[in-house]
């Protein structure tokens, strides 16, 4: 199938990014960025905006910026880009766990964020490690135009981003221009598990965690609520009947919810005792 008409826009800068974002915004304009959800739904009819703003042209949007207290992503790092670089250990491993090659090849970080897909992966480390998205926005001044406006931006927490199902908090005109990933501080290990019917299948259910030396821990679950769920424990015992009294997973052709919710138990056990396993090793005797 082919995609519905709209029009093509290809800026080379920031502000004319969000400029055009902020023109046509209302009309159902979609960014393109890595393309790999955007491409098929479009083909498959599943969008029809009226304009597209190709953003790859950008300059300063494939950034990937490691200091001490994180990782921030910028709206342009592939995939590959960022599993390469093992600037996050958490990042990492489930960077390693999207997809396929081709796709991570081209598909991007913040892409995947925006997208939210509550199967996805990277929504589920933003949220456990409890970062944050960088939104911007064209403000033109009093008379909403491009004389004398300039870029605003608003960092939107993990915990407020996610909204529902592919429903993430960036409104029409805005852009999500980086993500942050907190640093795990030392001492502190962590996992990524999930099972999927087929390699680089979308997951039936997945955990993230972390773990602390003194044994608190926090998982993000996907695949068994509308948002990546977040689970805090005071300890690993117990771990897999708290965690599946917190999630709400719905019947579809691939699974049950019953199914679903004794898998993210299963995993969320697995996923936390190779944090603590991760954190012991790395913290030493």
């Amino acid at each position: 199938m082919k995609p519905p008409p709209f029009a093509y826009h290809a800026p080379r800068d920031l502000g004319a990014a969000l400029r055009t974002l902020a023109e046509v915004g209302a009309e159902g304009g979609k960014v393109l960025a890595g393309g790999q959800s955007l491409i098929p739904m479009l083909n498959m009819r599943l969008a029809a905006p009226g304009h597209l703003v190709d953003i790859n042209r950008v300059a300063g949007l494939d950034g990937l910026e490691v200091t001490p207290e994180g990782v921030r992503v910028g709206a342009l790092v592939r995939h590959s880009d960022a599993e390469r670089a093992g600037a996050h250990p958490l990042l990492t491993q489930a960077l390693r766990l999207v997809a396929h090659p081709v796709i991570r090849n081209r598909g991007t970080v913040v892409g995947s964020l925006v997208h939210a897909d509550p199967a996805a992966e990277l929504p589920a480390v933003l949220a456990v490690l409890g970062g944050h998205v960088r939104l911007a926005r064209w403000d033109g001044g009093p008379e909403g135009g491009a004389e004398g406006g300039a870029v605003v931006t608003r960092d939107v927490p993990a915990a407020e981003f996610f909204l529902g199902p592919m429903e993430s908090a960036a409104r029409p005109g805005e852009l999500a221009v980086s993500a942050f990933f907190p640093a795990v501080e030392e001492g502190v290990g962590v996992a990524f598990r999930e099972v999927a019917r087929r390699h680089g299948d979308y997951a039936l259910a997945g955990v993230c965690a972390l773990v602390t030396p003194d044994g608190w821990a926090r998982v993000a679950c996907i695949g068994v609520g509308p948002v990546p769920v977040v689970v805090e424990l005071d300890g690993l015992a117990g771990a897999a009947g708290a965690v599946r009294a917190a999630t709400d997973p719905d019947d579809d052709l691939h699974a049950t919810a019953a199914y679903r919710r004794h898998l993210v138990g299963v995993l969320a056990e697995r996923a936390l005792h190779d944090a603590a396993r991760e954190g012991a090793a790395a913290h030493g005797p």
